[in-house]
């Protein structure tokens, strides 16, 4: 594991970052293409681009907060209005793939066409190029760490083996790669409130998601790491978890030194501080 005190600016202890996959009906297409025809369920997708982007997005005015949302090009292309609305807000949006097909390391091609399908849709629909990526479900590869340094991203948000950001290095010894700012399924909302019927599972109550969450944050405060919150708008777009959102928030501003940031921001700070070390 890294060194976990972390120089963040304005000596703040813990950086935040409230991130969000805006899946919408890729998360159910992504899944099983025979949902294309099943309206029931692509609709807990539309909800989170109906209602959960909007109701998420006032939130994060009234708390003054930014945030970073993980567009798949397709939710780019078909949910356009809400997508904008996003960067109107100043709002970082980064790339989730095209159609949010998990990775296969088998197919590299497959990996590579996700990858400039979303990028394309990305600048081509909303004019951004992207400077961070998350891929879908935290599949990952060493192809896609080789794309994501072609294609010149800073950071990468795919992996689950640290509480503060790190340097990915290169397969084969081919060098530095992007900044890696690690997540984890215990701050993912999905884990515990996403259902499926094909995968039924507990939908857990907001007091179960509160433990966990404050519970996470509290020793990450201590330890001076980063906190990477991952939530889904069709499932924090939720009524009561929308409240919890700003309860969260609220609860976090009560701890000293506690920085909200985007990831390209986060990714920034932590990369200053690496060559200000070996300065």
């Amino acid at each position: 594991m890294s060194d976990i005190h972390v120089d963040w600016p304005g000596g703040a202890r813990v950086a935040v970052m409230l991130t969000f996959d805006f899946d919408a009906e890729t998360l159910w297409l992504s899944r099983d293409p025979d949902n294309a025809r099943r309206p029931g369920v692509l609709s807990q997708g539309t909800y989170g681009a109906k209602v959960g982007v909007p109701k998420i997005l006032e939130v994060l005015r009234e708390e003054a907060v930014k945030a970073t949302f993980f567009v798949p090009g397709w939710t780019a292309e078909n949910h356009t209005a809400r997508c904008e609305a996003i960067l109107r807000d100043g709002h970082e949006v980064a790339h989730h793939s095209y159609s949010h097909r998990w990775i296969d390391p088998d197919f590299p091609d497959q990996e590579r066409e996700e990858m400039e399908r979303g990028l394309d849709a990305l600048k081509r629909v909303l004019g951004v190029v992207p400077r961070g990526y998350r891929s879908p479900a935290g599949e990952t590869s060493d192809n896609m760490v080789r794309l994501l340094q072609r294609h010149g991203f800073l950071y990468d948000s795919s992996l689950l083996d640290d509480v503060v950001p790190y340097r990915l290095a290169l397969p084969g010894g081919g060098g530095e790669g992007p900044v890696e700012l690690p997540w984890h399924w215990s701050t993912d909302d999905a884990p515990h409130a996403l259902f499926s019927i094909k995968n039924p599972r507990p939908i857990f109550p907001n007091s179960h998601l509160r433990e966990i969450f404050q519970d996470e944050f509290r020793e990450i405060h201590r330890w001076g790491g980063l906190y990477n919150l991952v939530m889904h708008p069709q499932v924090t777009g939720r009524p009561s978890r929308v409240a919890l959102l700003r309860e969260m928030i609220g609860w976090m501003r009560d701890f000293p030194g506690v920085w909200f940031a985007t990831g390209a921001e986060v990714a920034e700070a932590w990369a200053a501080t690496q060559k200000s070390r070996a300065s």
